[in-house]
Formats: structure tokens, sequence, C-alpha cells
């Protein structure tokens, strides 16, 4: 399907950029329908178990799930977007909290990489990419550091661009973080693989921090 579909997760509160604002359909999950209200934001669709906000009262659809369940909210609404067809997809609010959810985000990042999207996820200080076998371009972003990683057993064909620190053609796996802390060398990075579900992270330099 065209266009973005925003989901509003349930980590720290942030604001998605702007732009997406006019995403085609926004998944509000959980606590994110909360989230959402702050925003501004008329979700299309409200998922999970409400085991950390109460049910809402709107006339929005709400599909609503046992807690006890293999998926997390993010991923429920994920699937949803997969089954609309959507092959771009934003989450907001997806970093702070616990360090367990955060990982289960980048999990759902990978399945939606592993069915055909490119996932994007926000927080205050730490935004990702995730994608398979593809390019993007990482425009350039002062104070930030810039670090790629494989969520597969193996991203081959990994090339950087436009970095601090290049690579041609390697190969990273998911047991050794030779993509940590990078930096831009010009006004955006270009990033490719040839194989696997590469995430590519940009982290906030805290102060006096350098690479």
């Amino acid at each position: 399907m065209e266009g973005t579909c925003l989901i509003v997760s349930g980590g720290d509160f942030c604001p998605p950029p702007e732009e997406l604002r006019a995403a085609a359909f926004v998944i509000a999950c959980d606590r994110g329908y909360v989230y959402a209200e702050r925003l501004g934001l008329a979700p299309d669709l409200i998922v999970g178990d409400f085991d950390s906000a109460p049910p809402p009262r709107t006339d929005v659809p709400v599909k609503r799930f046992p807690s006890r369940k293999d998926d997390t909210d993010t991923m429920l609404a994920a699937r949803e977007a997969v089954a609309r067809g959507f092959t771009d997809v934003a989450v907001c609010c997806a970093f702070g909290g616990r360090l367990d959810h955060t990982l289960a985000n980048l999990q759902t990042a990978a399945f939606l990489a592993a069915h055909g999207a490119r996932a994007r996820l926000y927080g205050a200080d730490t935004e990702a990419l995730v994608f398979a076998a593809g390019e993007a371009r990482v425009p350039r972003r002062e104070g930030w550091s810039l670090s790629v990683f494989a969520l597969s057993d193996a991203c081959e064909g990994v090339t950087i661009r436009g970095a601090k620190y290049k690579c041609d053609n390697e190969t990273l796996t998911n047991a050794f973080p030779l993509g940590v802390s990078n930096v831009w060398a010009s006004d955006e990075a270009e990033i490719s693989v040839r194989s696997g579900i590469l995430l590519t992270l940009l982290s906030r330099l805290k102060e006096g921090e350098h690479i």
C-alpha cells in the first residue's frame, strides 16, 4: 500500500517527525493511544491487551487481545501494517523504558523487514532504520553517531560511503559489533547491504562526547 503506516508504541513519549502526522494509516498500541491523544493524532486502529492503560472509549476500531500471548502490542500493530500491504512503517515512542521492550521493538522491525517493509523507529535520543537487501541514504546529523548492526545471523555485502570509517563489501554478524560508533564525513552516508537484515542506528552524543 502507498504511504506510511505510523505505529504509536508505548515507550518513552516522543513526538514523531512532523511529516509523519500525514501518515496514511495510524495504529496506536496499548498506552500508545494515550500518546496519540497527546500528539493530536487520530488513530485508524487501536490494538493491545491494555495492561498498561485502560481500554479506550472511542469510535475508533479496537482489537483487544489477552495479556497471555506471544506477540507484544507493537508486534500486533506490525502484523496489521503488513496485512494492509504497507512497505514503509514508522514507529514512534519506540525507545526508552525497559530494555527488553526496546529489544523487542528492534526485533519487530526485523520482522517488518523480513516481510518486505522498511521500518523506521523514533525516540528522543535514538533513531533506527531497518531494511533488508537494499540501500539507504542517511543525511548528516551533527551531534549524533551512526552505527550499523546485523539483525539477521549475517549481513553480507555491507558497504558504507560518506562516513569517517568506510567499509566495502564487508560481512557483519550478530555476534560482533564491527559497525558501532561511526560519524558522517559528508552531507549524507550511503549504506547498502546485499543480503540480510541491517539495523542502522543513530544515537545522540552526550555533551563532550566525540568520535
